[in-house]
């Protein structure tokens, strides 16, 4: 049988990631870097994880071992010359990226499709300097990528749509759950879940409740995690550049205004777990175990916070940034949500989330706290979302 062969570019956590998926699933992997040393370490990084899986039963001896002989790594670029489609995933530098994708187009054939791994860039921008950019378009993975099941696919305003479907496929092939999302800031996870975080921080800062209360509150509808948990575990230098690069690329909508505290964690050097201190305190234990102080009632944190993330779906989907199955699966498949938002509207009625939006807007008098017009569009005719897919 005859395998596909997959470039990636860039062979740091990421890249080697997705090496690994592609492997898994049958591909042949042409990984590149730079750095030798880069290289080697993803080579040795792979060998430990395949002697887990081994160890635990999920694959055998011998196809841990055709697993890694399926990637070939190189520091020459020339080498992806035979591939059908090939990801780079590395620097979040649009200069760096273009440079890249300039030497790439000289080097593979007219048929092979680009993809880039950005989670943050315009994959229109992107494109713009590309000869053929109707070829190009955003494979956006999540990391642990051979852990975290969404792949969001994002073609640019100059892709050939005909290559999308294709795309989606070979994703559903590595055992993913693609989505397809418009090109707008944050695509669909890192836009939907800015309240997650946002609100959490504003109830903080304005002494309404403690990080511990905020997280209870939230864990005890679901969440695997509190926000305050979450983002020290992504870092919060990571949580706030995303924000502060969404709030920018949004011409500073309020909606996504980034919080003093959380820059100040980033200015003292309290990133959570990484750095031994963010929200919590992190001595090799996990979160710190002080219980949450007594609350006579948890539900306002839950709607405010579950109505803005509600909110922002909707406002998502009336922009056509991607269906509401796919809106749906991102959040659920993506970050690992109870339930998709716009199903959560159904449960909760999409009139009870407007009155929670309204009582906000009153209180702040703040355009943050604006409903989508299709919320109110809905829950003036007591409609609710299709969430099948058509």
């Amino acid at each position: 049988m005859t395998h596909s062969t997959v470039g990636i570019i860039g062979a740091g956590a990421m890249g080697s990631g997705i090496a690994q998926v592609a492997a898994q699933a049958g591909w042949n992997v042409v990984l590149m870097d730079q750095s030798n040393d880069v290289l080697t370490h993803s080579s040795a990084a792979l060998a430990k994880v395949c002697n887990r899986l081994v160890e635990k039963g999920r694959i055998t001896a011998d196809e841990s071992v055709a697993l890694q002989l399926r990637i070939d790594r190189t520091t020459e670029i020339q080498k992806l010359s035979s591939c059908i489609l090939v990801i780079e995933a590395i620097v979040e530098n649009v200069t760096v990226k273009q440079k890249v994708f300039a030497s790439l187009e000289n080097i593979v054939s007219n048929a092979c499709l680009l993809a880039t791994n950005t989670s943050s860039l315009s994959v229109t921008g992107l494109a713009s300097s590309l000869r053929h950019p109707e070829r190009f378009l955003g494979l956006h993975f999540f990391n642990p990528a051979p852990l975290m099941q969404l792949v969001e696919v994002v073609p640019a305003m100059q892709t050939d749509l005909s290559h999308v479907p294709r795309c989606i496929e070979w994703m559903s092939q590595w055992g993913k759950t693609p989505v397809q999302a418009k090109d707008t800031p944050g695509f669909i996870v890192n836009r939907l879940a800015r309240p997650f975080y946002g609100e959490a921080l504003r109830i903080v800062e304005e002494e309404l409740a403690t990080t511990l209360e905020v997280d209870a509150a939230m864990k005890a509808i679901g969440f695997r995690m509190g926000p305050f948990e979450l983002m020290d575990l992504i870092g919060n230098d990571i949580n706030y550049a995303v924000t502060v690069s969404v709030f920018e690329a949004f011409y500073f909508d309020p909606r996504y205004r980034p919080s003093l505290i959380q820059k100040q964690h980033v200015e003292a050097g309290w990133l959570g777990r990484k750095s031994g201190r963010g929200y919590y305190r992190y001595d090799g234990a996990p979160v710190a175990s002080s219980a949450p102080n007594a609350m006579n009632d948890p539900e306002w944190i839950q709607h405010r916070i579950v109505s803005m993330l509600i909110n922002e779906a909707v406002d998502a989907l009336s922009m056509g940034i991607a269906t509401a199955v796919d809106l749906e699966l991102a959040m659920t498949r993506g970050v690992n949500y109870p339930k998709g938002l716009l199903a959560w509207a159904n449960e909760w009625g999409v009139e009870t989330v407007l009155e929670h939006l309204q009582s906000l807007q009153e209180r702040y008098g703040e355009d943050r706290y604006r409903p989508a017009p299709l919320l109110r569009d809905m829950a003036a005719n007591n409609k609710s979302f299709k969430l099948e897919q058509e």
